[in-house]
């Protein structure tokens, strides 16, 4: 059998998930993604060894992030019968990933920023 060598996060990593975190992401997420940024490719399986995460979190984190056009998704053919291995890379720069949450944050201030400003308005006319 084949070894493989299985990058394991840091501490640099761990500061880098919370801040990830701190921007509305989920930890699921902030974790794969955190993984995917030190390696080319990775399996579920590896994603899921080196993370602590499991299974079905490193699913919901691939489907989001796949929704979202973060990551490329191929299919390696195994040994033997079965299923082919999804392998992912990270497709898009992580200025990109976090300019979406940058967006997303100046959106919902825009919108409770209009809501105080009716509320003030409202107030007057009491």
């Amino acid at each position: 059998m084949k070894g493989f060598e299985l990058k394991i996060l840091d501490e640099y990593d761990k500061q880098f998930i919370d801040a990830l975190k701190d921007l509305g992401m989920s930890r699921n997420v902030a974790t794969t993604l955190t993984y995917l940024t030190n390696v080319q490719e990775a399996s579920s399986q590896e994603i899921e060894m080196s993370t602590g995460l499991r299974q079905p979190e490193v699913s919901v984190a691939m489907r989001y992030m796949s929704k979202n056009t973060w990551v490329d998704v191929h299919d390696k053919k195994t040994a033997g019968k079965g299923r082919p291995t999804k392998i992912y890379s990270l497709s898009a720069p992580v200025d990109k990933i976090v300019q979406h949450y940058e967006n997303k944050i100046l959106e919902e201030t825009q919108i409770t920023m209009k809501a105080i400003d009716k509320l003030k308005n409202i107030s007057k006319l009491v």
